[in-house]
C-alpha cells in the first residue's frame, strides 16, 4: 500500500512538530524517518498510524483520504520501542492476540490462527518460544516477538518506533540485518524511526532526513551522503571537519554544494583528508595532538596552524601504522593535510513561518 502525505502540519502549543511537509511512499518500500530527538519523525508516524490527528494537511493510503480514519480502521501494525508484550501471556497467546479479538464475522477459525500464529514465529525464528512468557526472553527475542504481534493482523502498512533503541549495540545490528531480510521475504510498506545513522543507512531502501518539523532531504542511503543538499544533512550523517574562511580552492576532488561567490564555511569529512610530510597550495599546516584507536581504524586528532580546535583525520589501521612509521607521527609532530573532497553550501535563505503561503510553497 503506497502512502502519500500532503501539507501535514502539527503543533503542541509553540512547538512546530510537522512543518507542511510532503512525502510519498510508494508500496513495498522500507523507508527510515531520521533525525535528531524533537525533529518531528515520531510525530508524523504516530499521524501515519491515527495515534495523532494533524492540524491541517492529509494522509492517504493508496490515493484514499485517510486522515480521518480511526485507527482501527487503518490496517496498521505498530512496532514500539519498549515491546507492549502482554506478561501475563504466552508468546503464542501475544502474537494471536489481535486476531482473537477481531469482530466474530471478520475473526479466523481457531485452526487458522494457529496456523498463521505458527507460521510467523518460524518467520521470525522463534517457534520454539512459543510457550514461554516475555519475561523469559531477552530483549532482542521479544523484539522479534512485536514485529510478529504486528505481522499477524497482516496490515497494509508497518510502522516501528525506535524498534532497536532499548537494546545493546551488538544485538541491534544483528536485528536490523534481520529486519532487512525480513522486510525482503514479506514485502509490506514500512516506515521505520530512528535517530541512530548506521540503522537508517544499512537497513532503508530510502532515508528521510528530519530537521525542525521538515524534510531537509530524502533519497537513498548513499545519495544522502554523498551529495548532502544542506549542512544538516552533512554533518548528521556522520562527522565532519568545518573550515572557516577562503581557502583550499585549488583542493584535489572538490565538491561544491550550489557553491556561491561569497561561501566562507567549508567541510570535510576525516576520512577525506590526507596526512603529507611536504607544503603545497592545497595543504594546510598541522600539528598531531594525539591518536586513538578503534578496532579497525585510527582517528588522528590535528591543530591547524594559527586557528583554534582540533581537525579529524580517519585511517584504516594499518594504513596508519605504516604513515606513522615513515613519517615519524607522534604527539607533536609536524604534518600537512590535504583534503581529496571539499563541500560548501551557499547561505541559506530564511524559512518562512508555519502558514504562510511561501511556506506552502516550499513545502
Amino acid at each position: 500500500m503506497s502512502i502519500e502525505i500532503r501539507n501535514l502540519t502539527k503543533r503542541f502549543g509553540a512547538t512546530v512538530a510537522c512543518d507542511g511537509i510532503d512525502l510519498d511512499i510508494p508500496s513495498g518500500e522500507l523507508v527510515a524517518l531520521l533525525g535528531p530527538s524533537g525533529c518531528g519523525k515520531t510525530t508524523l508516524l504516530r499521524i501515519v498510524a491515527g495515534l495523532e490527528a494533524p492540524d491541517g494537511g492529509s494522509v492517504l493510503f493508496h490515493g484514499e483520504d485517510a486522515t480521518r480514519t480511526h485507527v482501527r480502521e487503518r490496517n496498521v501494525g505498530f512496532v514500539f520501542q519498549h515491546y507492549a508484550l502482554f506478561g501475563h501471556m504466552t508468546i503464542f497467546e501475544n502474537v494471536a492476540f489481535g486476531l482473537r479479538v477481531r469482530p466474530r464475522a471478520s475473526r479466523p477459525a481457531r485452526a487458522e490462527i494457529e496456523d498463521r500464529v505458527m507460521r510467523l514465529l518460524k518467520l521470525v525464528q522463534l517457534d520454539w518460544l512459543a510457550q514461554r512468557y516475555p519475561h523469559q526472553l531477552s530483549g532482542g527475542q521479544r523484539q522479534r516477538i512485536a514485529l510478529a504481534r504486528a505481522l499477524a493482523v497482516e496490515p497494509k502498512v508497518l510502522l516501528l518506533d525506535e524498534p532497536f533503541g532499548a537494546l545493546d549495540a551488538k544485538v541491534r545490528k544483528e536485528l536490523r540485518r534481520w529486519l532487512r531480510r525480513l522486510h525482503d521475504e514479506v514485502h509490506v510498506t514500512s516506515v521505520f524511526v530512528t535517530h541512530d545513522q548506521d540503522e537508517a543507512m544499512e537497513v532503508a531502501d530510502r532515508v528521510v532526513v528530519m530537521n525542525q518539523g521538515r524534510i531537509e532531504q530524502q533519497g537513498s542511503p548513499d545519495e544522502v551522503y554523498d551529495h548532502p543538499a544542506t549542512p544538516f544533512v552533512l554533518q548528521f550523517l556522520g562527522d565532519v571537519n568545518l573550515f572557516h574562511g577562503r581557502f583550499g580552492h585549488g583542493a584535489p576532488g572538490e565538491a561544491a554544494q550550489h557553491a556561491g561567490a561569497h561561501d566562507d564555511v567549508a567541510y570535510v569529512r576525516p576520512h577525506e583528508l590526507e596526512i603529507v610530510a611536504e607544503a603545497g597550495d592545497d595543504t594546510w599546516p598541522v600539528t598531531l595532538s594525539q591518536t586513538l584507536t578503534v578496532g579497525p581504524n585510527t582517528r588522528i586528532e590535528f591543530r591547524r596552524d594559527g586557528h583554534d580546535g582540533f581537525i579529524d583525520v580517519e585511517l584504516p589501521r594499518a594504513d596508519f601504522v605504516a604513515l606513522r612509521d615513515r613519517l615519524d607521527l607522534r604527539p607533536g609532530a609536524r604534518a600537512h593535510l590535504r583534503p581529496r573532497r571539499v563541500t560548501r553550501f551557499a547561505p541559506a535563505l530564511p524559512r518562512p513561518p508555519l502558514g504562510s503561503a511561501a511556506a506552502r510553497r516550499s513545502g
